[in-house]
């Protein structure tokens, strides 16, 4: 197969004594964009996490079934009502060869406190204190119901390798958003891959770590090569080709086709991320009335999008938890009424219209760029004139950070696989000290959603907990805080023999560590 790579001179004699060679694995991905940085905390995105799982390793993580397993920790245990001990596991090597010990694990921690992004998933957690080498205990302020949901993104770092000061007098430690820090050029982790060559936006060289602690996993490959392709057009021809073994996302125009091919398997699952719109209330004084923001929801022809942009691959949203989640209101109907958009608009003194700017990217979601342009051009029937700029995703993120646009778009898969996550970073009133709203540039803020987020988090009765998240996502829909738009369902192509159906995963972050490719 062509994604099998036979060192056939480099193993001759070794085979002349030994009786087998080994038939070095290759495999070819093509994303629509690479990592943006390797610092696994400078941005809480699907490419970080994707790559945090390749050069990194948890202290626990997700199964396909949406379970518990252990990775550097192999147990814990709830010690009392406000702390979980992990158990270490001994004999870890991080790739620079330092031994991983608990030290590590406290120094991610408070190194995950100082990042933008990563600090309001943690929170509720007050600190972690070292019993031993190989014992952590995590501690929260009030009893917390998500303490292994959380533990899923504390990704071991080397502090050895990443204490002290660069050449020109830099923290290696310090996270540097969008900025050219030590992390974000230089990798020490204890995961599966190590980096061996990176060319932002034309390739990333990942080989197999000869001392991973996982022996027990039955992955085979020794190289993956991630080329980033952007064009759907191009990744799927890739493919079809034999040019890559694998590839993601695959376009809903493009199912069928490669459901159809010979030598390629096409891989679906429902997906839990929400694509929405968030409506900036500090840029446009409009957005302040909630008439005007429901307006804009009644203008929006969610099915619409579903139907013939996404070729019905994707769900109708009225809500940002999918079914499933806590939090899901059922009977909750999307908003598309044109005549009662301009109705509301008329009655917030808008019958006019106004014009603004809108923001998205064009290789993060499936058909991002297309669904933005559809929603222009739905927004024009109230009156509301949009100026539309599309952007990669490696310089959409900069400007979604400055707020820069009117309206922006932004996907969301619940970081905890829980409700309270989509409030928490898109919703919420943004504090910078929390981390809370940090995705939040529609600058929406409602201290009773807040509270009753708070309140949530603190309950550890289901059902009593459910009910506060549902509250919670019934008050962010009268208020019209957000347009949702669809859950983005999931899809991945790949070569016959790849056996990528066992790695892939809803949170869309395949373990390339545990692939084993058909020789």
């Amino acid at each position: 197969m062509s994604f099998l790579k036979s060192c056939v001179a480099a193993t001759a004699l070794a085979t002349a004594f030994a009786g087998t060679a080994h038939a070095e694995i290759s495999v070819n991905v093509a994303y629509d964009a690479d990592p943006v940085s390797l610092d696994p905390y400078e941005q809480l995105s699907g490419g970080t996490l994707q790559l945090n799982h390749m050069v990194f390793d948890p202290l626990v993580r997700w199964t396909q079934d949406l379970q518990f397993e252990g990775r550097l920790a192999d147990s814990w245990e709830q010690i009392d009502d406000t702390t979980m001990r992990f158990n270490l596991r001994e004999g870890v090597k991080f790739h620079s060869g330092n031994e991983m010990t608990a030290k590590d694990i406290e120094w991610t921690f408070d190194r995950i406190k100082q990042s933008p992004d990563f600090k309001g998933i943690f929170a509720p957690f007050t600190g972690i204190e070292v019993v031993d080498d190989y014992t952590v205990d995590l501690k929260t302020a009030e009893p917390y119901p998500l303490v292994l949901h959380t533990a899923t993104y504390l990704f071991a770092m080397d502090s050895e390798f990443y204490t002290g000061e660069t050449e020109d007098g830099a923290d290696k430690a310090e996270v540097v958003k969008h900025g050219d820090s030590f992390a974000s050029r230089n990798i020490s982790g204890t995961g599966p891959f190590t980096v061996s060559e990176r060319e932002q936006g034309v390739k990333v060289t990942f080989d197999r770590f000869d001392g991973y602690w996982d022996t027990e996993s039955e992955g085979n490959v020794d190289e993956i090569v991630l080329t980033p392709i952007k064009e759907d057009p191009t990744r799927v021809a890739a493919l079809l080709s034999g040019d890559v073994d694998f590839i993601a996302p695959v376009p809903p125009t493009d199912l069928k086709r490669l459901e159809d091919a010979d030598g390629v398997n096409l891989i679906t699952m429902p997906g839990t991320r929400i694509i929405t719109l968030q409506m900036n209330q500090e840029r446009v004084e409009a957005f302040k009335d909630p008439k005007v923001r429901m307006a804009v929801d009644y203008a929006v022809n969610n099915a619409g999008i579903v139907d013939r942009i996404m070729r019905g691959f994707g769900t109708v949203a009225a809500q940002a938890s999918p079914v499933g989640y806590a939090g899901h209101v059922e009977g909750m109907e999307p908003r598309y009424d044109v005549a009662k958009a301009k109705e509301l608009m008329a009655e917030a003194g808008y019958e006019d219209g106004f014009s603004i700017t809108m923001m998205a990217p064009n290789n993060r979601y499936v058909n991002d760029d297309k669904i933005a342009q559809a929603v222009s051009s739905m927004l024009s029937q109230i009156g509301i004139t949009v100026d539309l700029q599309t952007l990669p995703k490696a310089q959409y993120w900069p400007e979604f950070d400055a707020r820069a646009a009117d309206i922006m778009m932004i996907g969301w898969h619940s970081d905890t696989e829980d409700s309270a996550n989509f409030h928490q970073f898109l919703t919420a009133c943004p504090d910078e000290e929390t981390g809370n709203g940090q995705y939040n540039s529609g600058n929406f803020c409602n201290e009773e959603a807040d509270a009753l987020m708070v309140k949530a988090n603190n309950e550890t009765d289901p059902e009593a907990r459910a009910a506060l998240l549902q509250e919670l996502e019934q008050l962010l829909f009268d208020e019209a805080a957000f347009i949702p738009l669809h859950w983005q369902d999931l899809a991945w192509g790949a070569k016959d023999g790849m056996n990528a159906d066992e790695i892939v995963n809803a949170l869309n972050f395949p373990y390339f560590g545990d692939l084993v490719v058909s020789e």
